[in-house]
């Protein structure tokens, strides 16, 4: 008796109308996350004067021709100086996979019309982290970046969370990590 393979189940093997059933399903999902948009990043309102806008800035990333995009920003007064910081997850666009992100903190431009300035990156890109959950509140910027334990696990799936968090201290931000999940 010969194993079953792919001609003994016509039902098995792909035909274009399956190839159209993914592609609409795929689209359908796809506009649904850009029209509901991050829908994980809050903050505090803004102090008078309004905050930084995240769009305008120039990030410390190199994209290529494409550019960065900014993938979510929070505002609120961080320094505790009575204006608004912005703060910006900002990554390469990619076609596939997960690509990595940067965060970066704004303050307002130096001049009238200017964009905004970076003055803080807490996490580099380089760092190959996505990062999700953004907040920002009461001097604090929390946030959960994923990442991969190996080379070996696919860039879809990262398999490492931890949730950090910022606080402005002594003229910087000071890196506090949060209890792993599942320690004591």
């Amino acid at each position: 008796m010969q194993p079953a393979g792919p001609e003994s189940h016509p039902h098995s093997r792909p035909r274009p109308l399956h190839w159209l059933a993914t592609a609409a399903a795929l689209a359908a999902v796809l506009a649904g996350a850009a029209l509901a948009g991050p829908g994980d990043a809050t903050a505090t309102p803004p102090a008078p004067g309004g905050a930084p806008d995240a769009l305008a800035a120039r990030y410390p990333v190199d994209c290529g021709p494409a550019g960065a995009e900014v993938v979510r920003h929070v505002s609120a007064d961080l320094d505790g100086d009575g204006r608004a910081e912005t703060v910006a997850v900002v990554r390469c666009p990619s076609g596939g996979g997960t690509r990595p992100s940067g965060v970066h903190v704004l303050a307002r431009p130096a001049a009238p019309g200017a964009a905004p300035r970076v003055v803080a990156t807490l996490v580099d890109a380089g760092q190959g982290m996505s990062v999700t959950g953004l907040e920002a509140a009461g001097g604090a910027i929390s946030a959960t970046l994923l990442g991969y334990s190996s080379a070996r696990v696919p860039r879809c799936c990262p398999d490492r969370r931890r949730v950090v968090k910022w606080h402005w201290r002594d003229g910087k931000f000071i890196l506090t990590p949060q209890p792993a999940a599942g320690s004591v």
